[in-house]
Parts: structure tokens; C-alpha cells; sequence
């Protein structure tokens, strides 16, 4: 009986630390306002090994797509993206005005205080999945993050 314990503690251990080796900073959501469809996602990713962000996906969202800001001559471009390259030990932050997350076609309006789940999943270089679910806060609708990304749109 002991064994059967410790050896369900070791697989456990190995099933969780899959992803251990990604940590996720300041996560946060758009509040809404009730007749509002979508939303964004911001957060930092700090992986320990070379990583790609693949997809992402939450109950509350008919789809979350991955995004891009940038300009294009004159303009500010928004544009989906089909992933985002997480270099080991490099921060890479998801902000308004860059990659973000967009939750699209929301089943509900999302109210400050309220926490929105997101699940992530991430491709190692040998094609190899993982996906992990983080909680989400939702902030006001004019939260500002502490580096001062505002994500307006």
C-alpha cells in the first residue's frame, strides 16, 4: 500500500512539473461592459527551456486567438498570430501594443473581481505538447498594468 502511495505521489510530481518549467506573471483580463463580445488577455511567460505558445483556450470565450501590435508604417496593425516563440530563460510579455490574447465571442460579460480560466498549451521543439490552466483576474475596465500597457481596444 505504502508503494502504491509513493509511486501515485512520483507520477503526480512528473504530470505537474511538466509545466513547472513555465511561470506566469501579472495575469490579467479586460473587464467588459454587458453587451461587449470580446476582450484581451495580458500576462509575462518565462519559460526554463526554448518553447513555442501553440494555443490558447477558455471556457468563457467561443475562441482566444493570439495576437500582434505593431506598426506598419503610419499605422498601428492588429494581426492573429499562429504562435509565440518563448525563449528559455527571456521574460516575454503579453501587452497591449504587442502579442496579447484575444477572447472572442465571450458567453458572458466579464465583471471586475471575477476570474476568468485559460488554458495554455505550448510545443517543444520535438513536437511534444503541454498544456497547463491558469486563473485569470479580470481588472477594471481602466486598469492599467504596473508597466503601464493599456490595453484599449
Amino acid at each position: 500500500m505504502k508503494k502504491n502511495f509513493y509511486a501515485l505521489i512520483a507520477l503526480c510530481a512528473l504530470a505537474s512539473s511538466a509545466f513547472a518549467q513555465i511561470q506566469v506573471d501579472a495575469p490579467w483580463a479586460r473587464a467588459t461592459v454587458p453587451v461587449q463580445k470580446t476582450s484581451g488577455a495580458f500576462m509575462q511567460l518565462l519559460s526554463a527551456k526554448d518553447v513555442r505558445l501553440v494555443a490558447a483556450s477558455s471556457p468563457v470565450a467561443g475562441a482566444v486567438e493570439m495576437h500582434k501590435m505593431e506598426m506598419k508604417g503610419d499605422q498601428m496593425k492588429m494581426e492573429q498570430v499562429d504562435g509565440i516563440d518563448l525563449p528559455a530563460g527571456k521574460a516575454v510579455k503579453l501587452a497591449s501594443g504587442g502579442y496579447h490574447f484575444m477572447l472572442i465571442d465571450l458567453k458572458r460579460q466579464l465583471k471586475a473581481g471575477d476570474a476568468v480560466p485559460l488554458t495554455l498549451t505550448v510545443e517543444h521543439p520535438n513536437k511534444k505538447r503541454e498544456s497547463m490552466t491558469i486563473q485569470v483576474p479580470v481588472k477594471p475596465l481602466n486598469f492599467v498594468s504596473q508597466a503601464g500597457a493599456h490595453a484599449g481596444h
